[in-house]
């Protein structure tokens, strides 16, 4: 009788990607960052185990979004004091930071319990074309 495969921590062997957001929907970059993160691109998905790999995602400040998005897409906050409910723009967003939106994106398509803050630290994110993890010898991926 043959078994199902699941993934060990310590069987898992993690890459270095680079996806470039230039000129791309927002939504598309963030959910194949977050399937590459989470580790459904490879055979050996195990559902919970970080079994991922790394993602270095480039240009966010050249990120698109469709229609009016720009000015419709409000991101909510609350301070934790009575009526202290903040709201920003997307497009404010991308002027103050414009890593923050695929930030925002990203989180939203990983899991909210003990794994999801794990893969939370899975990814990096740089507004220009410059990063810092050439030593890891990163590899591109096409979306």
């Amino acid at each position: 009788m043959k078994t199902t495969f699941f993934a060990k921590k310590a069987d898992v062997v993690k890459k270095w990607v680079v996806i470039d957001a230039a000129d791309k929907p927002l939504g598309r970059v963030a959910s194949k960052a977050a399937s590459i993160i989470r580790g459904k691109t490879k055979p050996t998905f195990t559902p919970h185990v970080d079994a991922g790999d790394n993602v270095i995602i480039i240009n966010a400040a050249k990120v698109k979004l469709t229609g009016k998005k720009w000015d419709d897409k409000i991101y909510y906050h609350h301070t934790g004091w009575p009526g202290g409910i903040k709201s920003i723009t997307a497009k404010e967003v991308l002027e103050k930071k414009p890593a923050d939106l695929l930030k925002k994106a990203i989180r939203g398509m990983l899991p909210k319990n003990r794994l999801g803050r794990t893969l939370n630290n899975n990814f990096r994110i740089y507004d220009t074309a410059e990063h810092p993890h050439g030593s890891q010898k990163p590899e591109n991926v096409a979306i």
